[in-house]
């Protein structure tokens, strides 16, 4: 069993920023690729940010130069700093782990969500 439990999350004005949280739990052996994803109403979920377990990272066009993806690897935790937010990055915020499980099979892990709301 693997958990993944997301924070951070909230409600925020424009040009504000927020710190996203998720700590992966569980059954692990180790962590690949940790990404971060988010879904608006009516769009389909996208990838924001990804980082490597070497720490490789990977931004959406649309959030770069203002979002910073960063992991701990001792805590088997991923952070997504927000900065300069914008209305449009109102949606929930979906974490996803590639964990290796003790068994050593790869598996991909979701967190639960964490709504950001960003007011004008």
């Amino acid at each position: 069993q693997v958990q993944l439990v997301e924070s951070g999350g909230g409600l925020v004005q424009a040009g504000g920023s927020l710190r996203l949280s998720c700590a992966v739990s569980g059954d692990i052996f180790s962590i690949n690729a940790m990404d971060w994803y988010r879904q608006a109403p009516g769009k389909q979920r996208e990838l924001v940010a990804s980082i490597s377990s070497g720490g490789r990272r990977n931004y959406a066009d649309a959030v770069k130069g203002r979002f910073s993806i960063s992991r701990d690897n001792a805590k088997n935790t991923v952070y997504l700093q927000m900065n300069s937010l914008k209305p449009e990055d109102t949606a929930v915020y979906y974490c996803k782990a590639e964990v290796v499980t003790i068994n050593y099979d790869n598996y991909n892990f979701w967190g639960q969500g964490t709504q950001v709301t960003v007011s004008s």
